[in-house]
C-alpha cells in the first residue's frame, strides 16, 4: 500500500512538472517585481498562464485569453541590447492544444508535419498565421517587444502569436514605436533594472472571421529599481487602438484607467512601486 501511494505521488509530481501552461506563474516569477503578478481583475474566462519557453530557458511570461485568442498581457524585464535580429519565423504554443504536449513554442509547420497535429487543432485555442494575413490596417503588435530583449534567443521568443495582438498599423509604427524605442530609453536611464507589463484591453470587434479580438486599448506599465534594488519610479502608457496617440501617465493613473475599462479594481505591480510619484519624460 505504501509503495502504491509513493507511485501515485511521484506520478502527480511528474505531471505537474511537465507543462509550462499552468494555472499560475509559479515557474517564472522572475518577470514580476517581488514575484507579484497583476491581480485577478484582468483574468479572462478561459485563461492560460504561459511561461514562455524557448531554447530551454524562460524568456517572459504571458497571460493568454483562449477564447478571444489574444494575450491579456506579457511581463518581462527591460533589457535592450544590440543582439542580432532574429529570423522571421512565427511560433504557436503546443500546450494550448494539449497540456501534455511539447514544452516550448514551435512553428505551425513543424507541429503539423513532424508531430501530426492538424491546423484545426491548433486554431481551436489560439490565433494562427492565417488569421493575421487577412487583416487590413492592422499589424502583429508585440506586447513583449523584440527590441527590449537581451539576446537573439530572447528576441526570437517574442515572435510567438501568443504575444501578439491586432494593433492599428499607424499606432504600431508610429507613437507606440516611439514609446518603446525612445521614451523607454529616456525613462530608464537611471534605473538599475526595470520590470514591464504590457497588455491589451479586449474590444467589441473581431477580425479574421470573428476569430481574433481587436483590442480597444494597448497599455504598458513599468517599475524602475534604483541602485539599492528598491523601486524609485514607475509609470504607464496607454493608447486607443485606432489612433496614433500615446498618453504617458503615472502608474496610479494607468491602474485607474484600466479599472474604469474593466469595471474591476486593477492592480498591476507590487505595492512598493510608486503610484503617483511625479514623473518626467526626459
Amino acid at each position: 500500500m505504501l509503495g502504491l501511494l509513493l507511485l501515485q505521488v511521484l506520478a502527480s509530481c511528474l505531471w505537474l512538472g511537465h507543462g509550462k501552461v499552468v494555472n499560475s506563474f509559479a515557474e517564472c516569477p522572475q518577470f514580476f517585481y517581488g514575484g507579484t503578478t497583476p491581480n485577478d481583475a484582468l483574468n479572462p474566462k478561459n485563461p492560460a498562464w504561459i511561461c514562455q519557453l524557448f531554447d530551454n530557458k524562460y524568456r517572459f511570461a504571458t497571460l493568454y485569453d483562449r477564447d478571444k485568442r489574444i494575450p491579456v498581457y506579457s511581463a518581462y524585464k527591460y533589457e535592450p541590447s544590440d543582439a542580432k535580429r532574429p529570423h522571421s519565423w512565427w511560433f504557436v504554443e503546443p500546450q494550448l492544444i494539449d497540456k501534455n504536449s511539447l514544452k516550448q513554442m514551435e512553428r505551425e509547420s513543424v507541429l503539423t508535419e513532424k508531430y501530426k497535429f492538424t491546423l484545426d487543432q491548433i486554431k481551436e485555442s489560439q490565433a494562427v498565421l492565417a488569421d493575421y494575413k487577412v487583416m487590413k490596417g492592422l499589424d502583429r503588435g508585440h506586447l513583449s517587444p523584440s527590441s527590449h530583449q537581451d539576446s537573439r534567443e530572447s528576441k526570437t521568443a517574442t515572435f510567438t502569436l501568443t504575444n501578439i495582438v491586432p494593433q492599428d498599423s499607424s499606432l504600431n509604427t508610429g507613437q507606440w514605436n516611439n514609446y518603446e524605442c525612445k521614451t523607454m530609453v529616456q525613462k530608464t536611464k537611471d534605473c538599475k533594472s526595470t520590470y514591464v507589463i504590457t497588455g491589451a484591453v479586449p474590444g467589441n470587434t473581431y477580425v479574421s472571421g470573428n476569430r481574433v479580438n481587436r483590442p480597444s486599448h494597448i497599455w504598458s506599465a513599468a517599475c524602475c529599481l534604483g541602485e539599492d534594488t528598491q523601486p524609485k519610479d514607475a509609470w504607464g502608457a496607454i493608447a486607443e487602438n485606432d489612433k496614433n496617440m500615446v498618453e504617458l501617465v503615472s502608474l496610479g493613473v494607468l491602474e485607474k484607467n484600466l479599472t474604469d475599462l474593466y469595471g474591476k479594481t486593477v492592480t498591476l505591480f507590487n505595492n512598493a512601486c510608486p503610484r503617483y510619484q511625479s514623473f518626467y519624460l526626459f
